[in-house]
Protein backbone atom coordinates (compact mmCIF):
# COMPACT_ATOMS: atom_id res chain seq x y z
CA UNK A 1 0.00 0.00 0.00
CA UNK A 2 1.40 3.39 -0.90
CA UNK A 3 1.37 6.70 0.52
CA UNK A 4 -1.48 7.98 -1.55
CA UNK A 5 -3.91 4.98 -0.35
CA UNK A 6 -2.88 5.84 3.56
CA UNK A 7 -3.80 9.40 3.12
CA UNK A 8 -6.86 7.91 1.85
CA UNK A 9 -7.46 5.91 4.73
CA UNK A 10 -6.46 8.85 7.21
CA UNK A 11 -8.87 11.17 5.60
CA UNK A 12 -11.42 8.94 5.88
CA UNK A 13 -10.64 8.41 9.66
CA UNK A 14 -10.51 12.08 9.87
CA UNK A 15 -13.68 12.93 8.46
CA UNK A 16 -15.49 10.36 10.21
CA UNK A 17 -14.56 11.44 13.67
CA UNK A 18 -14.68 14.93 12.93
CA UNK A 19 -18.00 14.36 11.52
CA UNK A 20 -19.43 12.17 14.77
CA UNK A 21 -18.47 15.49 16.66
CA UNK A 22 -20.18 17.55 14.98
CA UNK A 23 -18.20 19.42 13.03
CA UNK A 24 -19.46 21.32 9.91
CA UNK A 25 -19.07 19.30 6.80
CA UNK A 26 -18.78 22.55 5.12
CA UNK A 27 -15.35 23.11 7.08
CA UNK A 28 -14.31 18.93 7.38
CA UNK A 29 -14.72 17.86 3.72
CA UNK A 30 -12.31 20.50 1.71
CA UNK A 31 -9.52 19.94 4.53
CA UNK A 32 -9.75 16.08 3.69
CA UNK A 33 -10.09 16.32 0.85
CA UNK A 34 -6.81 18.82 0.60
CA UNK A 35 -5.03 16.00 2.57
CA UNK A 36 -5.66 13.25 0.23
CA UNK A 37 -4.71 15.58 -2.90
CA UNK A 38 -1.36 16.08 -0.68
CA UNK A 39 -0.70 12.65 0.25
CA UNK A 40 -1.28 11.32 -3.40
CA UNK A 41 0.57 14.31 -5.12
CA UNK A 42 -2.09 15.83 -6.95
CA UNK A 43 -2.12 19.33 -7.80
CA UNK A 44 -3.54 20.99 -5.36
CA UNK A 45 -5.36 24.06 -7.85
CA UNK A 46 -6.80 21.45 -10.45
CA UNK A 47 -8.24 18.58 -7.57
CA UNK A 48 -10.19 21.25 -5.34
CA UNK A 49 -10.73 24.07 -7.99
CA UNK A 50 -10.53 23.69 -11.65
CA UNK A 51 -10.47 19.55 -12.96
CA UNK A 52 -13.87 17.81 -13.80
CA UNK A 53 -13.67 15.83 -10.81
CA UNK A 54 -12.48 18.66 -8.36
CA UNK A 55 -13.55 19.36 -4.97
CA UNK A 56 -15.61 22.34 -6.24
CA UNK A 57 -16.48 20.23 -9.26
CA UNK A 58 -18.69 17.86 -7.38
CA UNK A 59 -20.15 20.39 -4.91
CA UNK A 60 -21.94 22.36 -7.95
CA UNK A 61 -22.57 19.51 -9.88
CA UNK A 62 -24.54 18.38 -7.25
CA UNK A 63 -26.11 21.58 -6.52
CA UNK A 64 -26.80 22.05 -10.00
CA UNK A 65 -28.58 18.35 -10.47
CA UNK A 66 -30.68 18.63 -6.84
CA UNK A 67 -31.22 22.11 -5.48
CA UNK A 68 -34.59 22.22 -7.31
CA UNK A 69 -35.43 18.98 -5.96
CA UNK A 70 -34.10 20.11 -2.43
CA UNK A 71 -35.99 23.31 -2.96
CA UNK A 72 -39.37 22.16 -3.86
CA UNK A 73 -39.50 18.97 -1.47
CA UNK A 74 -38.67 21.62 1.30
CA UNK A 75 -41.09 24.07 0.18
CA UNK A 76 -44.11 21.21 -0.14
CA UNK A 77 -43.41 19.92 3.52
CA UNK A 78 -43.53 23.72 4.97
CA UNK A 79 -46.87 23.52 3.68
CA UNK A 80 -47.77 20.48 4.92
CA UNK A 81 -46.66 21.62 8.43
CA UNK A 82 -48.10 25.03 8.62
CA UNK A 83 -51.26 23.60 7.20
CA UNK A 84 -51.85 21.30 9.48
CA UNK A 85 -52.00 19.02 6.87
CA UNK A 86 -49.29 16.54 8.21
CA UNK A 87 -50.48 17.09 11.72
CA UNK A 88 -54.24 15.51 10.21
CA UNK A 89 -52.78 12.62 8.70
CA UNK A 90 -50.69 12.12 12.13
CA UNK A 91 -54.01 11.90 13.66
CA UNK A 92 -55.65 9.80 11.45
CA UNK A 93 -52.51 7.17 11.56
CA UNK A 94 -52.75 7.49 15.88
CA UNK A 95 -56.98 6.45 14.99
CA UNK A 96 -55.50 3.48 13.26
CA UNK A 97 -52.52 2.63 15.67
CA UNK A 98 -54.37 3.46 18.83
CA UNK A 99 -52.40 5.27 21.03
CA UNK A 100 -51.48 2.88 23.95
CA UNK A 101 -48.03 1.53 21.82
CA UNK A 102 -45.91 3.85 20.85
CA UNK A 103 -43.99 1.29 18.94
CA UNK A 104 -46.94 0.59 16.67
CA UNK A 105 -46.49 3.94 15.68
CA UNK A 106 -42.86 3.48 14.54
CA UNK A 107 -43.79 0.31 12.76
CA UNK A 108 -46.83 2.86 11.27
CA UNK A 109 -44.00 5.02 10.26
CA UNK A 110 -41.63 2.49 9.00
CA UNK A 111 -44.21 1.05 6.58
CA UNK A 112 -45.12 4.67 5.17
CA UNK A 113 -41.05 5.22 4.49
CA UNK A 114 -40.75 2.00 2.78
CA UNK A 115 -44.01 2.07 0.98
CA UNK A 116 -42.88 5.72 -0.73
CA UNK A 117 -39.75 4.74 -1.29
CA UNK A 118 -41.03 1.12 -2.96
CA UNK A 119 -42.94 2.98 -4.90
CA UNK A 120 -40.23 5.35 -6.71
CA UNK A 121 -40.13 8.44 -4.60
CA UNK A 122 -36.65 9.39 -3.75
CA UNK A 123 -35.25 9.62 -0.29
CA UNK A 124 -34.25 13.18 -0.97
CA UNK A 125 -38.22 13.87 -1.48
CA UNK A 126 -39.80 11.33 1.12
CA UNK A 127 -37.56 12.55 3.80
CA UNK A 128 -38.97 16.09 3.68
CA UNK A 129 -42.84 14.24 3.47
CA UNK A 130 -41.94 12.21 6.67
CA UNK A 131 -40.32 14.88 8.85
CA UNK A 132 -43.65 16.90 9.37
CA UNK A 133 -45.35 13.63 9.19
CA UNK A 134 -43.55 12.14 11.83
CA UNK A 135 -42.80 15.22 14.04
CA UNK A 136 -46.56 15.31 15.40
CA UNK A 137 -46.98 11.72 16.01
CA UNK A 138 -43.77 11.48 18.14
CA UNK A 139 -44.69 15.01 19.80
CA UNK A 140 -48.61 13.74 20.83
CA UNK A 141 -47.02 9.89 21.89
CA UNK A 142 -44.44 11.35 23.43
CA UNK A 143 -41.56 9.22 21.99
CA UNK A 144 -38.27 10.89 22.10
CA UNK A 145 -37.55 12.47 18.83
CA UNK A 146 -34.71 10.58 17.93
CA UNK A 147 -36.32 7.35 17.84
CA UNK A 148 -37.38 8.68 14.46
CA UNK A 149 -34.40 8.13 12.88
CA UNK A 150 -34.98 3.82 13.13
CA UNK A 151 -38.21 3.57 11.13
CA UNK A 152 -37.10 6.77 8.91
CA UNK A 153 -33.36 5.93 8.10
CA UNK A 154 -34.34 1.91 8.11
CA UNK A 155 -37.51 2.87 5.46
CA UNK A 156 -35.42 5.20 3.09
CA UNK A 157 -32.20 3.45 3.10
CA UNK A 158 -31.74 -0.38 3.27
CA UNK A 159 -33.64 -2.61 1.81
CA UNK A 160 -36.35 -0.70 -0.18
CA UNK A 161 -32.67 1.11 -1.69
CA UNK A 162 -30.82 -1.91 -2.95
CA UNK A 163 -32.63 -5.28 -2.05
CA UNK A 164 -36.35 -6.00 -2.71
CA UNK A 165 -36.43 -7.03 -6.34
CA UNK A 166 -38.17 -4.93 -9.12
CA UNK A 167 -37.44 -1.53 -6.24
CA UNK A 168 -36.89 1.52 -8.77
CA UNK A 169 -33.89 3.04 -6.93
CA UNK A 170 -30.58 4.24 -8.72
CA UNK A 171 -28.98 2.07 -6.93
CA UNK A 172 -30.62 -0.68 -8.16
CA UNK A 173 -30.90 0.50 -12.39
CA UNK A 174 -27.01 0.98 -12.06
CA UNK A 175 -26.07 -2.42 -12.41
CA UNK A 176 -28.41 -2.96 -15.40
CA UNK A 177 -26.07 -1.25 -17.52
CA UNK A 178 -22.90 -2.63 -17.25
CA UNK A 179 -24.24 -6.44 -16.81
CA UNK A 180 -27.43 -6.66 -18.62
CA UNK A 181 -29.80 -7.47 -16.04
CA UNK A 182 -33.01 -6.47 -14.97
CA UNK A 183 -34.50 -4.54 -11.62
CA UNK A 184 -35.44 -8.23 -10.43
CA UNK A 185 -32.14 -10.00 -10.83
CA UNK A 186 -31.41 -12.40 -8.19
CA UNK A 187 -34.52 -12.48 -6.39
CA UNK A 188 -34.61 -14.78 -3.83
CA UNK A 189 -31.25 -13.44 -2.46
CA UNK A 190 -32.78 -9.98 -2.13
CA UNK A 191 -35.91 -11.23 -0.92
CA UNK A 192 -34.60 -13.49 2.05
CA UNK A 193 -31.41 -10.34 2.12
CA UNK A 194 -35.26 -8.26 3.30
CA UNK A 195 -36.19 -10.49 5.45
CA UNK A 196 -32.85 -9.81 7.28
CA UNK A 197 -33.24 -6.16 7.37
CA UNK A 198 -37.00 -6.14 8.76
CA UNK A 199 -36.48 -8.57 11.27
CA UNK A 200 -33.40 -6.98 12.43
CA UNK A 201 -34.89 -3.37 12.30
CA UNK A 202 -37.93 -4.16 14.35
CA UNK A 203 -36.12 -6.20 17.10
CA UNK A 204 -33.71 -2.68 17.30
CA UNK A 205 -36.88 -0.12 17.51
CA UNK A 206 -38.43 -2.66 20.25
CA UNK A 207 -35.13 -2.72 22.10
CA UNK A 208 -34.46 1.34 21.99
CA UNK A 209 -38.52 1.92 22.59
CA UNK A 210 -37.77 0.01 26.16
CA UNK A 211 -34.49 1.58 26.29
CA UNK A 212 -36.30 4.93 26.29
CA UNK A 213 -38.83 4.57 28.31
CA UNK A 214 -36.98 2.74 31.32
CA UNK A 215 -34.53 5.82 31.28
CA UNK A 216 -37.74 8.36 31.51
CA UNK A 217 -36.89 9.98 28.39
CA UNK A 218 -39.58 11.91 26.78
CA UNK A 219 -40.27 14.05 23.46
CA UNK A 220 -38.79 17.74 23.91
CA UNK A 221 -40.20 20.60 22.27
CA UNK A 222 -38.05 22.49 19.79
CA UNK A 223 -38.81 25.42 17.17
CA UNK A 224 -40.22 23.08 15.01
CA UNK A 225 -43.10 22.14 16.81
CA UNK A 226 -43.97 25.84 17.30
CA UNK A 227 -45.83 26.06 14.07
CA UNK A 228 -47.86 22.78 14.45
CA UNK A 229 -48.84 22.52 18.75
CA UNK A 230 -51.27 25.13 18.76
CA UNK A 231 -55.06 23.84 18.46
CA UNK A 232 -56.81 24.64 15.45
CA UNK A 233 -59.20 23.58 12.51
CA UNK A 234 -57.07 20.82 10.83
CA UNK A 235 -57.76 20.55 6.97
CA UNK A 236 -59.08 16.96 6.08
CA UNK A 237 -57.59 13.81 5.88
CA UNK A 238 -58.69 13.58 2.09
CA UNK A 239 -57.31 17.26 1.75
CA UNK A 240 -54.19 16.85 3.78
CA UNK A 241 -53.45 13.85 1.70
CA UNK A 242 -53.92 14.70 -2.08
CA UNK A 243 -51.07 16.39 -2.52
CA UNK A 244 -48.85 13.33 -1.68
CA UNK A 245 -51.04 11.64 -3.72
CA UNK A 246 -50.71 13.36 -6.67
CA UNK A 247 -47.03 13.66 -6.17
CA UNK A 248 -46.80 9.86 -5.94
CA UNK A 249 -49.30 9.38 -8.94
CA UNK A 250 -46.78 11.47 -11.49
CA UNK A 251 -43.83 10.60 -10.06
CA UNK A 252 -45.34 6.69 -10.84
CA UNK A 253 -46.80 7.30 -14.42
CA UNK A 254 -44.14 9.92 -15.23
CA UNK A 255 -41.40 7.03 -14.88
CA UNK A 256 -43.09 4.63 -17.06
CA UNK A 257 -43.90 7.07 -20.03
CA UNK A 258 -39.88 8.07 -19.13
CA UNK A 259 -40.49 11.81 -18.57
CA UNK A 260 -37.26 13.23 -18.12
CA UNK A 261 -37.07 15.32 -14.80
CA UNK A 262 -40.39 14.16 -13.82
CA UNK A 263 -39.35 14.31 -9.73
CA UNK A 264 -39.08 18.34 -10.56
CA UNK A 265 -42.57 17.91 -12.67
CA UNK A 266 -44.50 16.07 -9.76
CA UNK A 267 -42.81 18.17 -7.04
CA UNK A 268 -44.38 21.52 -9.10
CA UNK A 269 -47.69 20.37 -9.55
CA UNK A 270 -47.87 19.21 -5.78
CA UNK A 271 -46.96 22.46 -4.73
CA UNK A 272 -49.71 23.96 -6.51
CA UNK A 273 -51.96 21.69 -5.15
CA UNK A 274 -51.58 22.19 -1.99
CA UNK A 275 -51.21 26.25 -2.08
CA UNK A 276 -54.77 25.78 -3.65
CA UNK A 277 -56.40 23.24 -0.67
CA UNK A 278 -54.13 24.84 1.91
CA UNK A 279 -55.46 28.32 1.56
CA UNK A 280 -57.91 28.16 3.66
CA UNK A 281 -55.79 26.64 6.78
CA UNK A 282 -52.57 28.34 6.10
CA UNK A 283 -52.40 32.14 7.32
CA UNK A 284 -49.41 33.25 5.45
CA UNK A 285 -48.83 30.93 2.75
CA UNK A 286 -46.30 32.95 1.31
CA UNK A 287 -44.15 32.69 4.39
CA UNK A 288 -44.63 29.26 4.40
CA UNK A 289 -42.95 29.48 0.89
CA UNK A 290 -40.22 31.50 1.52
CA UNK A 291 -38.83 29.85 4.83
CA UNK A 292 -39.42 26.43 2.70
CA UNK A 293 -36.99 27.53 0.14
CA UNK A 294 -34.67 28.47 2.86
CA UNK A 295 -34.72 25.52 4.83
CA UNK A 296 -33.35 24.03 1.41
CA UNK A 297 -30.19 25.84 1.66
CA UNK A 298 -28.52 23.92 4.58
CA UNK A 299 -29.04 20.33 3.80
CA UNK A 300 -28.07 21.01 0.14
CA UNK A 301 -24.79 22.19 0.73
CA UNK A 302 -23.58 20.00 3.28
CA UNK A 303 -24.85 16.99 1.00
CA UNK A 304 -22.66 18.91 -1.71
CA UNK A 305 -19.41 19.26 0.40
CA UNK A 306 -19.55 15.47 1.08
CA UNK A 307 -20.30 15.05 -2.27
CA UNK A 308 -17.09 16.80 -3.41
CA UNK A 309 -15.23 15.35 -1.08
CA UNK A 310 -15.79 11.63 -2.81
CA UNK A 311 -15.07 13.03 -5.82
CA UNK A 312 -11.66 13.72 -4.96
CA UNK A 313 -11.26 10.35 -3.35
CA UNK A 314 -12.80 8.34 -6.33
CA UNK A 315 -10.23 10.05 -8.79
CA UNK A 316 -7.26 10.06 -6.32
CA UNK A 317 -4.57 7.62 -7.17
CA UNK A 318 -4.48 5.38 -4.45
CA UNK A 319 -7.63 4.86 -4.78
CA UNK A 320 -7.60 2.26 -7.57
CA UNK A 321 -4.27 0.67 -5.69
CA UNK A 322 -6.82 -0.22 -2.86
CA UNK A 323 -9.33 -1.50 -5.06
CA UNK A 324 -6.63 -3.85 -6.37
CA UNK A 325 -5.66 -5.27 -3.32
CA UNK A 326 -9.28 -6.39 -2.58
CA UNK A 327 -9.58 -8.29 -5.70
CA UNK A 328 -7.05 -10.48 -4.33
CA UNK A 329 -8.72 -11.88 -1.08
CA UNK A 330 -9.36 -15.61 -1.27
CA UNK A 331 -12.70 -17.38 -1.45
CA UNK A 332 -15.67 -16.92 -3.70
CA UNK A 333 -15.39 -13.49 -6.02
CA UNK A 334 -18.68 -12.41 -4.23
CA UNK A 335 -17.13 -11.66 -1.04
CA UNK A 336 -14.32 -9.37 -2.59
CA UNK A 337 -17.08 -7.92 -4.71
CA UNK A 338 -19.08 -7.23 -1.69
CA UNK A 339 -15.44 -6.33 0.47
CA UNK A 340 -14.69 -3.69 -2.73
CA UNK A 341 -17.85 -1.98 -2.87
CA UNK A 342 -18.53 -1.48 0.61
CA UNK A 343 -15.38 -0.15 1.01
CA UNK A 344 -15.48 2.34 -2.52
CA UNK A 345 -19.40 3.05 -1.25
CA UNK A 346 -18.11 3.99 2.74
CA UNK A 347 -15.01 6.07 1.37
CA UNK A 348 -17.39 7.92 -1.03
CA UNK A 349 -20.32 8.61 1.16
CA UNK A 350 -22.21 7.36 -1.75
CA UNK A 351 -24.07 4.24 -2.03
CA UNK A 352 -24.68 5.01 -6.08
CA UNK A 353 -20.94 6.41 -6.35
CA UNK A 354 -19.03 3.22 -5.14
CA UNK A 355 -21.54 1.28 -6.64
CA UNK A 356 -21.35 3.23 -10.14
CA UNK A 357 -17.34 2.73 -9.72
CA UNK A 358 -17.17 -0.84 -9.28
CA UNK A 359 -19.48 -1.71 -12.11
CA UNK A 360 -17.16 0.47 -14.18
CA UNK A 361 -13.72 -0.52 -12.88
CA UNK A 362 -14.23 -4.50 -11.84
CA UNK A 363 -17.78 -5.81 -12.76
CA UNK A 364 -16.10 -6.95 -16.23
CA UNK A 365 -12.90 -8.51 -14.28
CA UNK A 366 -15.94 -10.38 -12.13
CA UNK A 367 -17.92 -11.49 -15.04
CA UNK A 368 -14.43 -13.21 -16.91
CA UNK A 369 -14.37 -14.87 -13.86
CA UNK A 370 -17.35 -16.65 -14.65
CA UNK A 371 -19.50 -15.26 -11.52
CA UNK A 372 -23.12 -14.97 -12.62
CA UNK A 373 -24.19 -11.12 -13.59
CA UNK A 374 -27.74 -11.73 -11.67
CA UNK A 375 -25.39 -12.30 -8.42
CA UNK A 376 -23.10 -9.36 -9.49
CA UNK A 377 -25.93 -7.18 -9.32
CA UNK A 378 -27.68 -8.11 -6.45
CA UNK A 379 -24.63 -8.71 -3.90
CA UNK A 380 -23.08 -4.86 -5.31
CA UNK A 381 -26.28 -3.28 -5.02
CA UNK A 382 -26.42 -4.63 -1.47
CA UNK A 383 -22.80 -4.31 -0.48
CA UNK A 384 -23.30 -0.44 -1.55
CA UNK A 385 -25.56 0.20 1.25
CA UNK A 386 -22.11 0.66 2.90
CA UNK A 387 -22.51 4.28 1.85
CA UNK A 388 -24.41 5.05 4.52
CA UNK A 389 -21.05 6.63 6.69
CA UNK A 390 -21.28 9.52 8.97
CA UNK A 391 -19.93 12.37 5.91
CA UNK A 392 -22.35 10.57 3.56
CA UNK A 393 -24.83 13.46 1.73
CA UNK A 394 -28.12 11.45 2.03
CA UNK A 395 -27.08 11.29 6.21
CA UNK A 396 -26.42 14.48 6.61
CA UNK A 397 -28.79 15.54 4.81
CA UNK A 398 -31.17 13.50 6.84
CA UNK A 399 -29.92 14.65 10.13
CA UNK A 400 -30.24 18.34 8.92
CA UNK A 401 -33.89 18.08 8.03
CA UNK A 402 -34.74 16.28 11.13
CA UNK A 403 -32.66 18.70 13.41
CA UNK A 404 -30.09 16.04 14.72
CA UNK A 405 -26.86 16.02 15.06
CA UNK A 406 -24.65 12.99 15.17
CA UNK A 407 -24.57 12.15 17.93
CA UNK A 408 -28.17 12.17 18.42
CA UNK A 409 -29.36 9.94 15.49
CA UNK A 410 -26.17 8.49 13.89
CA UNK A 411 -26.01 6.34 16.05
CA UNK A 412 -29.74 4.07 15.34
CA UNK A 413 -28.67 4.71 11.54
CA UNK A 414 -25.45 2.90 11.77
CA UNK A 415 -27.53 0.13 13.33
CA UNK A 416 -30.28 -0.22 10.76
CA UNK A 417 -28.14 0.95 7.76
CA UNK A 418 -24.50 -0.43 8.58
CA UNK A 419 -24.80 -3.61 11.15
CA UNK A 420 -28.61 -4.26 9.42
CA UNK A 421 -26.93 -3.85 6.21
CA UNK A 422 -23.62 -6.02 6.99
CA UNK A 423 -26.37 -8.95 8.56
CA UNK A 424 -28.06 -9.35 5.35
CA UNK A 425 -25.09 -9.16 3.06
CA UNK A 426 -23.69 -11.80 5.31
CA UNK A 427 -26.93 -14.31 4.28
CA UNK A 428 -26.83 -12.66 0.59
CA UNK A 429 -23.44 -13.55 0.17
CA UNK A 430 -23.36 -17.10 1.19
CA UNK A 431 -27.40 -17.89 -0.19
CA UNK A 432 -25.63 -16.19 -3.96
CA UNK A 433 -22.82 -18.96 -3.40
CA UNK A 434 -24.84 -22.03 -3.06
CA UNK A 435 -27.28 -21.15 -5.80
CA UNK A 436 -24.82 -19.26 -8.33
Amino acid sequence: MNFGSIGIFLALAIIIFLAMRSYSILVVAPLCALLVIVCNRMNITQALLTAPNSFMAGVGGFISSYLLVFLLGSILAKLLEDSGAAQAISKWVLSVTGTESPYKVMIALFCVSVLLTYGGVSLFVAIFALVPLARPLFRQMNIPWHLAMIPIGAGLGTFTMTMLPGTPSVQNVVPTIPLGTTLMAAPLVGLVSTAVVVIFTLWYMKSQMNKAIKAGEIYVLTNADTATSQERELPSLGTSLLPMIVLIAIIFVGSFMKVQNIILIALSVSIIFAVIMFRKHSANLLGSINIGATNALGPVTLTAAAIGFGGVVAAAPGFSVIGKLFLSIPGSPLISLSVVTAFFSAVTGSATGGLGIVMKAFAPTYLSMGVAPEAIHRIAAIASGFGSMPHSGAILATLALMGLNHKEGYRHLFMTNIVGNFLALVVGVALAIIIY
